[in-house]
């Protein structure tokens, strides 16, 4: 005797989605998912398992949708590129002071671009052509001996470095976006033609400006520096007025015993570390260069370099006493 079917009508209760967990972890019912974990982010009275910086990194993926790629340009006037017909020494030398591993190419100006030329193109290129003359000069395919090795350094030195860059057939292709373009959708669209290097350009079809996949992840992460990025530490200069120049990246805690003044008191709850953060966040937004910013009768603030992203340079006047954190 079978027992009837009383599965009809009835649905398995299905678990839950990566996102509805995420909600139910920051206690979240409002219907747009990107605002609750926006605030959810923004509330640092909700417990969560999340550190700082992963807070901070989940802030910045957010608000990568928000970012075009003007945003993360690199301006016209900060390129470093090469000519097409330039010689292969003079590409060598850029690539020597530059420390890029990539170099837009040009005709007669940035608004005539060529492509690019990778580190690993030239050096291959060099080693195949010294590898060239080494096997000419009647050397095995492998040195064996002493001498074998001296013709091979031989034909590094036998190479023409004269030649024209359009000579050397390694050129590669660019992307030419528009300004306007979402990041997002240049990082995407970066993975999928393996190019790493986008040319930013303008309505006329000039040259706006450089936009890497290096420059959209540092919205993300922060700065990336590799082992060759100089390890200056932020300089803190007094001038004969009386007023401070600093380095946007110089630390609060730095700069405060520089200037006898407490400038993490100023930052109120927020928790920036930087002079560039701190001024950021008193003026709601990344001032422009040549702008300056009053932070109530405390210190002024003069923006001498900038770019879209970030603060670089800043003049520092002090308008008042210390505010007495520090205990005076």
């Amino acid at each position: 005797m079978s027992l009837p079917d009383t599965s009809h009508g009835e649905s398995r209760a299905e678990p839950p989605s990566l996102i509805e967990r995420i909600r139910s972890l920051f206690g979240l019912n409002n219907p747009s998912i990107r605002d609750d974990i926006e605030d959810a982010l923004e509330d640092h009275s909700v417990e969560s398992d999340f550190t700082p910086q992963e807070r901070t990194m989940l802030k910045n993926v957010l608000g990568l949708h928000e970012l075009r790629v003007q945003d993360v340009m690199v301006p016209r006037a900060d390129i470093i590129a090469v000519g097409i017909e330039d010689s292969l020494a003079d590409v060598l030398s850029v690539f020597r002071t530059a420390g890029h591993s990539r170099l837009p190419v040009h005709g007669e100006s940035l608004d005539d671009p060529r492509g690019m030329v990778h580190i690993r193109d030239f050096v291959d290129y060099i080693a195949a052509a010294a590898e060239d003359f080494w096997k000419g000069r009647g050397a095995k395919s492998e040195p064996s001996s002493k001498r074998d090795a001296v013709m091979r350094l031989r034909g590094l030195g036998e190479l023409d470095l004269s030649l024209p860059l359009s000579k050397a057939g390694i050129i590669r292709s660019v992307l030419f976006v528009p300004p306007s373009m979402p990041a997002l959708d240049l990082l995407v669209k970066m993975q999928s033609t393996r190019t790493h290097m986008a040319l930013v350009i303008d309505e006329y079809g000039g040259t706006d400006g450089l936009a890497s996949i290096e420059d959209i992840v540092e919205m993300i992460v922060g700065d990336i520096e590799d082992e060759h990025d100089e390890d200056d530490s932020p300089r803190i200069d007094v001038q004969s007025d009386g007023t401070w120049l600093v380095d946007a990246r110089a630390s609060l805690q730095d700069l405060g015993e520089a200037l006898a003044f407490d400038f993490v008191a100023m930052s109120g709850e927020e928790k920036v570390e930087t002079l560039g953060g701190l001024v950021t966040t008193l003026a709601g937004r990344v001032l422009a260069r040549g702008e300056t910013f009053e932070a109530e009768d405390l210190a002024r603030f003069d923006v001498l370099d900038a770019d879209r992203r970030r603060l670089k340079r800043i003049r520092v006047t002090l308008l008042s006493q210390p505010v007495s954190a520090q205990g005076k």
